[in-house]
């Protein structure tokens, strides 16, 4: 198929450049000029592994990028990826995806014959027909259901495996309201049907499709969550959380994933789902009050963390070195990073904090400019008097000699990678 995708950030760069190994005809289509010819020279303009071997394979053959959304005209089915960011109130910001729905159907004016609308974007229920759909009639001058179709195809990504997430999906949701838009939807994922013989296709509405998204990510926040608020209590006994977690794990109502206990979730998903679905419940007046403790459990474990720290370490002027600044391992995103409460606090108490990630120093030192990065984990280590560990990153679990070179040797692992040694005082956060 011939295939658009408006927008370029990490769901819109990784959707297209999948689509092209796929074996279809993609055209990126996004308004910044940089990231057009970052694409069309075969580079990515987002650290996520796996997409720059495929967007060097297929730049210039079946991907190409432009910043005229008259290309879409050409294509059989667009694909809009832009961002939902959260407003202060939790609720979701759609300016960035309305701005991006009225250029498609500017284009769509010009186009003759039925073209799919693929809202790929993160958009709580009841927003497609009332805000999506409305903006491509007036643009297009056409009617949904006849001279175009909706559909909702909620991506399930997470950053750092995403074209792991896209090429072996655990599911498939297609959600639409008319027999054309299910048929574009099922050609345009048949190769990876077939390449995951098996994957569950899920056929809903409109609704339900944007509802499931919602549903899939907050689920997982709360298994977080819980895990930690046991952990939390497992350390008040002196009970190892992990082993208990191994254990109820092994029951298949409740499996061994999102079981790892400790510094809490971040990322640009959780926390701005979580939000947004708070925020439509209150809405209609309905008070989430789980959701709320959801929240809360994982606000407060970068605090438990620094008052585990403190414990041992007189804050205020002492180096304190933080490793890992990512909110997980194998992306370069700072969003929601738990590193960014933790230094906020460390620097509150009056600490000095020395900081190493291997890919989100840049990033990390547009928020906190005054914070020493270093280039390596032995030296933000080297002479401080504490050390907190925020990111999985496989090279800390490595690490050995480099406590010797610390002041002190006060480590408080809020990821478990740490192995303990002797002589280092040792705090798993949720142990």
């Amino acid at each position: 198929m011939n295939v658009s995708v408006v927008g370029s950030g990490y769901v819109g760069t990784t959707v297209a450049a999948c689509l092209a190994d796929l074996g279809h005809d993609v055209v990126a289509i996004d308004i910044d000029q940089e990231i057009v010819d970052t694409v069309n020279a075969g580079e990515t303009p987002i650290h996520e592994p796996g997409l720059p071997e495929l967007v060097e394979t297929h730049a210039g053959g079946r991907l190409r990028a432009t910043t005229e959304h008259d290309a879409l005209t050409d294509t059989d089915v667009t694909i809009l990826a832009m961002q939902t960011p959260s407003r202060e109130d939790g609720s979701i910001d759609l300016s960035v995806l309305k701005a991006g729905t009225r250029d498609t159907g500017e284009a769509l004016a010009e186009k003759d014959g039925y073209h799919l609308v693929v809202v790929k974007s993160t958009v709580i229920p009841g927003m497609i027909e009332a805000e999506i759909e409305p903006v491509l009639e007036e643009a297009s001058g056409k009617t949904a259901g006849e001279g175009f179709g909706v559909a909702v195809n909620p991506e399930f990504q997470s950053q750092g495996s995403a074209v792991e997430d896209f090429m072996q999906p655990d599911k498939l949701v297609f959600g639409a309201e008319d027999e054309r838009a299910f048929g574009a939807l099922h050609e345009l994922y048949n190769p990876l049907v077939e390449a995951n013989d098996g994957v569950p296709v899920v056929e809903t509405g409109q609704r339900e499709a944007a509802m499931v998204k919602y549903a899939n990510n907050v689920f997982l926040a709360g298994k977080i969550s819980l895990i930690n608020e046991l952990g939390n209590i497992c350390k008040e006994f002196d009970v190892d959380s992990y082993e208990v977690a191994d254990a109820i794990g092994l029951d298949e109502r409740i499996s061994e994933r999102f079981l790892r206990s400790g510094v809490g979730w971040g990322g640009s998903c959780f926390p701005k789902d979580t939000d947004a679905l708070r925020a439509a419940a209150r809405s209609v007046d309905y008070e989430p009050q789980l959701l709320d403790a959801v929240v809360g459990v994982n606000d407060n474990q970068p605090r438990r963390m620094l008052d585990l720290l403190a414990q041992h370490v007189d804050l205020a002027g002492n180096r304190i070195a933080v490793l890992g600044l990512a909110f997980k391992p194998g992306t370069d995103d700072i969003r929601g990073s738990r590193a960014t409460v933790a230094i906020d606090g460390l620097l509150e108490r009056g600490a000095d904090v020395a900081a190493y990630d291997p890919v989100a120093a840049d990033a990390m030192a547009e928020k906190f400019p005054d914070v020493e990065y270093v280039e390596s984990a032995a030296a933000a280590l080297d002479g401080s008097n504490g050390a907190l560990v925020l990111t999985d990153w496989d090279e800390f679990g490595a690490l050995d000699d480099e406590f010797e070179t610390m002041a002190d040797q006060v480590v408080v692992d809020g990821r478990r990678i740490v192995d303990p040694r002797e002589g280092m005082t040792y705090e798993g956060l949720t142990w």
